[in-house]
């Protein structure tokens, strides 16, 4: 049995922005297993403390808006200096024809899933350890978009757009991101649930693993991607398959 002395992340400071639900905290508890020191972010209290119920002792859970440079900026100054950066922040995703489009609404989850990537780089950057990453996190919806989902993934574009910038820009520093397909989080919270279901069933069923995905199976993305030293201006797809069907 290997020792946890023997793993890449063990004793390693890991910062998860959006690390207290789905994706995030699946990645926390996978982290956490190899030894890491585990710092996750929320703008909400309660998910703080709920995810540290579930996290081993010693980890840290913090609170700032990720949208809010200055809170941003105040965050890492707490932090200090860490080892990996890995942001999965996201709100609820809601599908709309452009038509049918809340600019307001739009524009709120660009600036937490777009510009709260960079402003995280920005304050982040600076204060990691040589040796260490940043993770980001796009979509397949970016690579084959459908019905309702201009901005999901124009977002998602983005990301892998920055993430090869960035790559470029801040090396040796390493820049990758996961890209998801559908997977069961807390995004499509605001379907109702039998509807909800019913979305995950007819993905899963083109999908050539048959199903959608979880958070557990995705988060050995991210642990990849922290522990891969040569590996920098990737994007991983984990998305079962979705881009060949």
């Amino acid at each position: 049995m290997k020792d946890r002395k023997d793993y890449p992340l063990n004793g390693k400071k890991v910062v998860l922005l959006g690390g207290t639900s789905g994706i995030g905290l699946a990645t926390a508890l996978v982290a956490a297993k190899e030894g890491a020191i585990i710092v996750v972010v929320s703008s909400s209290q309660q998910k703080v403390e709920e995810a540290l119920t579930l996290l081993p002792k010693g980890s840290i859970g913090l609170t700032a808006d990720l949208g809010d440079e200055k809170q941003v900026g105040q965050l890492f100054k707490t932090i200090g200096e860490f080892d990996h950066l890995v942001f999965t922040a996201g709100d609820t995703l809601t599908l709309n024809e452009i038509t049918e489009l809340d600019i307001d609404e739009a524009k709120q989850s660009i600036n937490l899933r777009f510009w709260g990537a960079i402003m995280a780089i920005k304050h982040g950057a600076p204060l990691i350890k040589k040796d260490g990453s940043v993770t980001l996190t796009t979509g397949a919806l970016g690579r084959r978009p459908r019905k309702g989902t201009s901005v999901i993934s124009g977002m998602a574009s983005a990301v892998e757009g920055l993430t090869r910038a960035l790559a470029f820009e801040l090396a040796p520093l390493r820049v990758n991101s996961v890209c998801a397909g559908t997977i069961r989080t807390n995004l499509l919270r605001n379907m109702r649930s039998e509807n909800r279901e019913a979305f995950y069933n007819e993905i899963g069923s083109k999908l050539l693993t048959a199903r959608v995905g979880n958070a557990d199976e995705i988060a050995e993305a991210y642990l990849y991607l922290m522990r891969g030293g040569f590996i920098t201006g990737q994007i991983i797809v984990v998305d079962g398959g979705s881009l060949l069907v």
